[in-house]
């Protein structure tokens, strides 16, 4: 499930960690974001890299040798989180819980070697099943120009799928700033289109600011998300089908 718009970001801001006080971080979780207090207490760990955006919980009642597996299914969640599905790339702001487990009574057939791969398939298929979107990086960019070379400004910006966020004059200066949000895939170049449509009156500032969902379905054929991930897989050397579901059904 996906987590709460706005844990991600504190997740990344180092405000919510696996290594601090477990009934604190329980607390803030039920009061501020809605979790119950069961499931806050019972975090197994954050992904990738044991500090990303993702989070793993164990909700499973009476099952058997579950602290004997923890490892094993972490070291699979990090894995998956830093390498999903789509494209593999990181995951970000997904709940992934362990509801049931069925374990051999046998140790000798619990061991990581097992496991790993087993737990990584079902977060895969998980992911696959959730309606997963796609994220796209926005730079915030900052356009400081002449009122003339407005016009412009905004012509380019709207070509690039820019959002103007405010204008205002520069104190004792004949320039307009304009602060515009700016898809990081359409800032290549950008500078140049920009000073080519102001004659070169216009001077740009961008950095990373967030990051925007892909409202399309990234599994319907043939929609802009569909056609991102098909482009990035190629890139990559990989197979450009996005994997089906059968692909991580075990076959008994």
């Amino acid at each position: 499930m996906p987590l709460h718009e706005d844990l991600p970001d504190l997740i990344e801001k180092g405000q919510f960690d696996i290594r601090e006080d477990v009934k604190l971080r329980a607390k803030r979780l039920a009061e501020n974001f809605d979790w119950e207090k069961d499931d806050a207490l019972r975090i197994w760990s954050f992904a990738p890299d044991n500090s990303g955006p993702n989070i793993l919980v164990d909700t499973t009642k009476a099952v058997q040798f579950m602290n004997e597996i923890k490892d094993s299914l972490d070291n699979a969640f990090q894995w998956a989180a830093k390498q999903g599905v789509l494209t593999e790339e990181n995951m970000r702001g997904i709940r992934f819980s362990i509801s049931d487990c069925e374990l051999h009574a046998d140790a000798i057939h619990r061991g990581g070697g097992q496991l790993i791969p087993a737990a990584r398939r079902l977060y895969y298929a998980s992911e696959l099943t959730a309606e997963p979107r796609l994220l796209e990086p926005i730079f915030l960019a900052e356009i400081t120009a002449p009122i003339e070379a407005m016009g412009g400004v905004y012509s380019c910006l709207n070509q690039r799928r820019g959002i103007v966020n405010e204008e205002e004059q520069v104190a004792g200066t004949p320039l307009n700033c304009v602060r515009a949000y700016l898809p990081v895939a359409e800032s290549f170049g950008f500078t140049g289109a920009l000073r080519g449509q102001t004659q070169g009156k216009a001077f740009p500032q961008c950095v990373f600011d967030h990051w925007r969902i892909i409202g399309d379905d990234p599994l319907s054929a043939g929609s802009k998300a569909h056609v991102i991930v098909t482009g990035i897989r190629k890139r990559k050397g990989l197979k450009e089908e996005i994997p089906a579901l059968d692909n991580y059904l075990d076959k008994m």
